[in-house]
């Protein structure tokens, strides 16, 4: 028996046990919401229906466009669990008093890229001649946070800026269209095609100098964590495992790849930015009193305080819970 094997016999015995057997037969299935273009390693547990097993249901996985959609979808009810989640949509979502949870870390990562159009001639060295122009970004994601944080470091101005609200696919399309002067997006399929067209605004180095950094959250709607704690539990726990148990073989590589719609290579060279902190990571780093988590999620508060109406008068430390993950 293999260890992930293993550890999937343990972790159903460990569900009967604690009661959720109990729990998973007062609900038929877990709908759990992910990003085509994002490869990661609970893919291979996805495919291989060990979640299904684990938790005793059987898992739906729904692909979004953006992680505000993902928000919208947990709050009508549709989505119980989001993996992969922006931090920055789950931060604004938490503004506006939508009823989430952060639970997880799912993938730390460089903030996303923003290309321009390479007639254009602009570079970090003289970012000024950006004010004035057309950027497409998807509104209130990770990608906006990083256009944002990117335009600050590099001294310009973005309310001069039009903006335009486009998820990735089409941002690039917009880009080699001439439609728009910059774009700012994720996924990696959609950046290779803006580079084709576009240059980087700012280097992998140059944003790290800037300290500027991305991860992305597992989140669930609070009736979820409220009613099926145990299911939360065995989730983050098959996802951790998976992440263990990651060795970036061509079968995962392929496996990974085909599950996130994109070639072997595109998944090798973009999960070479990727990491995935372990269960005990997360516990000692980011769901900390003034953590990672914290910290980032009061960074974004600030950053999108202009463009969003708060609703949430608490802190939020309060929405960010390490608790399943022990």
């Amino acid at each position: 028996m293999t260890k992930f094997r293993k550890f999937l016999a343990s972790t159903v015995a460990g569900v009967a046990v604690l009661g959720v057997a109990q729990t998973a037969q007062a609900i038929d299935e877990v709908n759990v919401a992910f990003f085509l273009e994002w490869p990661t390693p609970n893919q291979i547990a996805k495919v291989d229906k060990i979640y299904d097993e684990a938790l005793g249901v059987k898992v739906n996985w729904t692909n979004f466009g953006s992680g505000v959609d993902m928000a919208e979808a947990q709050v009508a009810g549709d989505i119980d669990i989001a993996y992969s989640q922006g931090a920055a949509p789950f931060v604004n979502a938490i503004r506006q008093g939508k009823p989430i949870r952060m639970v997880g870390v799912a993938v730390v990562y460089e903030a996303n890229d923003c290309f321009v159009r390479n007639d254009l001639g602009i570079t970090s060295a003289n970012a000024s001649e950006l004010e004035g122009k057309t950027v497409a970004v998807p509104f209130n994601t990770m990608a906006d946070y990083a256009f944002r944080a990117q335009m600050t470091a590099l001294d310009v101005d973005v309310s001069t800026m039009t903006l335009v609200d486009q998820d990735p696919a089409d941002g690039a399309v917009s880009l080699a269209d001439k439609s728009v002067d910059m774009v700012c997006l994720y996924g990696a399929d959609s950046a290779a095609k803006a580079g084709e067209v576009g240059t980087q605004i700012m280097t992998a180095e140059q944003k790290m100098k800037a300290d500027i950094g991305s991860f992305d959250v597992i989140s669930v709607t609070e009736k979820f964590a409220t009613e099926h704690p145990e299911l939360v539990r065995a989730f983050l726990k098959v996802t951790d495992e998976a992440n263990k148990n990651w060795r970036g073989t061509d079968e995962q590589f392929r496996k990974v790849a085909q599950d996130a719609g994109i070639d072997v290579q595109i998944a090798k060279d973009q999960m070479a930015t990727f990491s995935f902190p372990t269960a005990e990571e997360q516990l000692s780093t980011y769901f900390v009193k003034g953590g990672e988590a914290e910290k980032l999620a009061e960074i974004l508060g600030a950053v999108f305080e202009d463009s969003n109406s708060s609703n949430y008068a608490g802190s939020f430390d309060a929405v960010i819970d390490g608790s399943f993950l022990k």
